[in-house]
Parts: C-alpha cells; sequence; structure tokens
C-alpha cells in the first residue's frame, strides 16, 4: 500500500512540476509510463502530431494489427480528432494498476501533450483462427461448425443459434498471471439460480496463476476432484451448447480455449451426442445403448479373461478353454501378466501415434499394432484369442463422444485386471460394486452425476440409454429443474 502511494505522488509530481518546462514535463511523463511499464519493447510510443498539439499513442505492438490501428486511431486523430473524444474513454494517469491492465489487454492509450489529458481505445487485433469443420466431433448429420480460440468468436456462434434476450453472457477474468478471460451462458429465465450462484461462488474462490486451456478450469470446479470421471461436459460444437443452454444449463467458455463446458452434467450424458437428436428414434437409441455399454464392455472384456483363465476355468465352454489352452502353450507368463504386458504396448501404440504428425501417426497404430501384434503371437509372449480381445476393448473405449471418459475407462480398465488377478470373479465383482457405489457418490454442481440413470422426473426416461421420438422431448429435464 505504501509503495502504490508513493508510486502515486512520484507520478504527480511529474504532472504537477511546475520548475520544468511544458516540454520537459511532457517528455519527463513519457519516461514515466515507459518505467511504468518496465521498457517492454512490445510497447510502443509514438508521436502524431493533431490540430490539438502532439498526441503520444502507447500501444501493445503484438496485440494491435496496423490496419485496426490505422482505421480506429491515426486517420481519426488526424481528421476528425472530435470523435476520438467521443468514442475513447477517459483514463486515470494516476491509476497505475489500470494503466498497465489497459495495455496487457490490448488497448491503446492516447496522450495528450497540451492537456497532460489520457485516453484509452480498444484496438485488440490479433490473428485467430477461421471457423473450420470438426476433427474431433465430426458428424454426418447436422451443423459442422466449431468452436475456434477466440471468445467473441464462439460467443457470436452461440448467439446465433439462439436468438433470446432472456440469454445472458457475463465475462470474468480468472488467472492471477494470465489474467484469462471466461464468459458465462445462461438463458435468465430457465437456468436455476441456485446453481448459478454455487458456480460463480466457484469460481470466485479460485486462486491458481495460469489458465491455458479451459480443462484446467474443469479440474479446479469440480466436486469431487479425485474422482477418475470428468464431471462436466466438454464440446468444441456451439449446436450442442445452444441444446444445453435451452435445457436451462450453465455453460462456460475460455478466451484462447477451443472446447466449452456444460454445468452441470449426469453419467448418461457424457454417452449422447447431438447427432442422437438429428437421427430417427430407432438409429439414435441403438447408438446409445452401443455407447453406455459399451463403457462397461470396454473395463470387463479383458478382466474376465484374466479371471476365468486364472481361477474359473468351469465357466468356459469346454471347447473355447480348448482353444485358449491351445493359444497359450508357449507362452510363458501367466494371464494377468500377459493382458497387462499387451495393455501397455496398445498404450504405448497411441501415445506414440498421437504425438507424432497425422500421416507418420497412422502408419504407426496400423503397422505398428499389425507387426507388433503378430510377432508378439509368433514368440509366443501372448496368444492370439488375447490379441483380438484387447484390441476389441481398445475400440470401445474410444465410444464415448467426451475423450476424457476415453481415459476414464482405461483407467477402471487396469482397476478390474489386477483385481482379476487376485481374486477372479470376486474382485470384479468388488470393484464394480465399488465402480456403482462412487458413481452415486459423485456430484455435478451439488447435482447427482446418476441423475437421469436414476431419473428424478419419470420423463427424463424418455431420453435417457433409451431415446423416444422426438415429439416426446419436450419437458426440461430433471437435472436442470430444482431440488425438491
Amino acid at each position: 500500500m505504501k509503495k502504490m502511494i508513493l508510486v502515486k505522488k512520484s507520478l504527480l509530481a511529474y504532472f504537477t512540476n511546475r520548475g520544468a518546462s511544458k516540454g520537459d514535463l511532457v517528455e519527463k511523463n513519457i519516461q514515466y509510463y515507459k518505467k511504468v511499464t518496465r521498457e517492454n519493447n512490445d510497447i510502443i510510443y509514438k508521436k502524431v502530431p493533431t490540430s490539438e498539439g502532439v498526441v503520444t499513442l502507447i500501444y501493445p505492438n503484438s496485440l494491435t494489427e496496423k490496419m485496426t490501428l490505422e482505421m480506429m486511431v491515426m486517420i481519426p486523430i488526424a481528421n476528425y480528432i472530435h470523435q476520438i473524444h467521443q468514442v475513447a474513454e477517459s483514463v486515470n494517469p494516476f491509476n497505475i494498476a489500470d494503466i498497465t491492465n489497459r495495455l496487457s489487454i490490448g488497448e491503446t492509450l492516447l496522450y495528450f501533450h497540451e492537456t497532460n489529458r489520457l485516453l484509452s481505445m480498444d484496438t485488440y487485433s490479433v490473428n485467430t483462427r477461421d471457423v473450420s469443420i470438426s476433427e474431433m466431433e465430426s458428424t454426418f448429420i447436422g451443423p459442422q461448425d466449431v468452436f475456434t480460440e477466440s471468445l467473441e468468436t464462439n460467443l457470436s456462434l452461440v448467439k446465433r443459434r439462439i436468438q433470446n434476450s432472456m440469454l445472458k453472457d457475463e465475462e470474468l477474468i480468472i488467472g492471477n498471471v494470465t489474467n484469462t478471460k471466461i464468459a458465462l451462458l445462461y438463458i435468465d429465465d430457465l437456468v436455476e439460480k441456485k446453481k448459478l450462484k454455487n458456480l460463480k461462488n466457484r469460481l470466485d474462490k479460485i486462486d491458481y496463476p495460469t489458465f491455458l486451456d479451459i480443462s484446467i478450469l474443469m479440474q479446479l470446479i469440480e466436486d469431487n476432484p479425485y474422482s477418475p470421471f470428468p464431471q462436466y461436459y466438454m464440446t468444441i460444437k456451439p449446436d450442442t451448447i445452444s441444446h444445453y443452454l435451452a435445457d436451462g444449463r450453465i455453460v462456460i467458455l475460455m478466451d484462447n480455449s477451443q472446447s466449452a463446458l456444460v454445468c452441470p452434467t449426469s453419467f448418461l450424458e457424457l454417452f449422447i451426442t447431438m447427432e442422437d437428436y438429428y437421427n430417427r428414434w430407432p438409429s439414435a437409441s441403438l447408438m446409445r445403448l452401443l455407447r453406455f455399454f459399451g463403457f462397461f464392455l470396454t473395463i470387463m472384456i479383458t478382466p474376465s479373461y484374466v479371471s476365468s483363465l486364472t481361477f474359473h476355468q468351469e465357466v468356459l465352454p469346454y471347447e473355447l478353454l480348448l482353444n485358449l489352452q491351445e493359444s497359450r502353450m508357449k507362452v510363458p507368463f501367466s494371464p494377468l501378466f500377459e493382458v497387462l504386458f499387451i495393455e501397455l504396448i496398445i498404450e504405448v501404440l497411441r501415445e506414440a501415434g498421437a504425438r507424432m504428425p497425422a500421416k507418420i501417426g497412422q502408419t504407426i497404430g496400423i503397422v505398428g499394432g499389425i507387426v507388433i501384434g503378430t510377432a508378439a503371437v509368433e514368440a509366443g509372449l501372448v496368444s492370439n484369442i488375447l490379441i483380438v480381445i484387447v484390441a476389441t476393448s481398445a475400440l470401445l473405449s474410444f465410444l464415448p463422444p467426451v475423450f476424457h471418459m476415453s481415459n476414464t475407462s482405461r483407467f477402471i480398465r487396469y482397476i478390474f485386471i489386477l483385481a482379476a488377478g487376485m481374486f477372479g470373479l470376486y474382485g470384479q465383482m468388488l470393484a464394480f460394486a465399488w465402480l456403482i457405489a462412487h458413481l452415486l457418490r459423485v456430484n455435478s454442481l451439488g447435482t447427482p452425476f446418476m441423475s437421469t440413470v436414476i431419473p428424478r422426473k419419470i420423463s427424463d426416461l424418455k431420453d435417457s440409454v433409451v431415446r423416444f421420438p422426438t415429439a416426446y422431448l419436450k419437458k426440461k429435464s430433471g437435472i436442470s429443474s430444482e431440488n425438491k
């Protein structure tokens, strides 16, 4: 506090130094601004002669395009300077924090030498990626546009779809270092006010320096940070966001992040896509069933292989047992180590393919899988039946539309494999009981995570694992309603 008072007094001394000439006083003021901005090479100081005397423009070079600066500041200040006074915002020359903050977000300061007046104009303009077709969440039916890393562009994509005066967006700043801008979107007459207040309180309590993507924010506002499950729906599709806004949800957008968060979210919604609503109800229901039960299959297939061969050979048909024993005759490892070995190989191939350039990554994923799988079988390290089982399990893990759920299924599968290797089917059932108990304890913004699966409203059953015809889907979902 004392330091800030000294800075203000020092700056006031510059502005009121009567012993110096007017030219010297102006130069001292400019030098002080340079000192305040710590001699940042990105901050440009440019003197422009005008009808009201010389004006010094102070602007961040990396956040301001030359064309924008020319059209918004240079031409008006040279020809229509009265317009500048009408449009620009007056700035307190003694508020050092305000001055540095305005420069950091791309504003241009105008210092009038004759009057020692300081004005500010928003000239933030950086190159952003154009709206393109989705590659991460591709669809065959429906809109193809996706969010970009520009918050303004993303807001426009949503507001173009929901032309409703009750659609509100509140902007906040988070991050002690990055000062990242986020926007809360909700429809005022549909959102539950308690959930909105709860989310705002969580955002106000955040004390984290750096936000480079919205996934960091998601982890900081979760109800259960130790849970492996994502507790908010993350998507890059504006039509999906619009759908949930119309259902009374709260959406968070972040500048410099392509994804958006839907709050709150249920477990079942992590297996639902907007394409389900564009398709006919029988095919949409079939896809939902496949994704939902595919999650449980991917965490059960390989553990069942381990438990049946280690403890419960009697549960297998005799012919299948003979085939398994024949394929494992040369394998020196127990079923547990055999499964862990091939699962880790799959993880290595997946990670290597993801980190390499697209064309090389595809080659490694396909050729590497075939070569390593064939060589491992011929070398007697794993059985050929296990290769088929692990490959099927890996494919099933990619069914959920939310990528975080794919990572979650892979993590949980290892828990089930270890439980099956130690206790057989009893271990699998214990792990499954833990999984269900954990899901029942998880909340999303104070709302039970298993809502819709265990419906709060009978109408929720019409849009659950099986999707009813569109004519029946008119009511607001239970997760968006107030708690009774």
